[in-house]
Parts: structure tokens; sequence; C-alpha cells
């Protein structure tokens, strides 16, 4: 029976990183498309307020998920 929790845990785990990705995804493909400006461009032309935005973005939404799934193994 532990074995199985242990089994589900790791399973949710794994899941719970896509899951995470993928809004990680979503959220820097929303920014491109809300701004006038094409991030991947300025990220290569070494713009870092831009960098720090989408750093921003990237933190805030994986703390945030990592929190929901966390708190949804409990």
């Amino acid at each position: 029976m532990q074995f199985f929790t242990i089994l589900l845990n790791f399973a949710y785990a794994i899941i719970g990183g896509f899951v995470t990705l993928f809004f990680m995804w979503f959220g820097y493909k929303l920014f491109d498309k809300l701004t006038d400006f094409d991030t991947s461009k300025e990220l290569a032309n070494g713009n870092r307020a831009v960098g720090l935005v989408v750093l921003g973005i990237f933190i805030g939404i994986g703390v945030a998920i990592g929190l929901v799934i966390g708190l949804g193994l409990n």
C-alpha cells in the first residue's frame, strides 16, 4: 500500500511538471501577444528588461502552479 502511494505521488509530480511547463509556455506566448514587439527578437538582441519580465513570468507561474500541485498531494 505504501509503495502505491509513493508511485502515485511520483506520477502526480511528473504530471505537475508538465502542467507547469505548459503554463509557462502559455504565459510567454500571452506576453508575446500582448506586447507590440517580438519578445524572441528582443531577447536575442540582449534586452535585459524583457529578459527580467520573462524571468518574472516564469518564476511567478512556477511558484503558483507548484503550490497548487503541492497542496493537491496532501
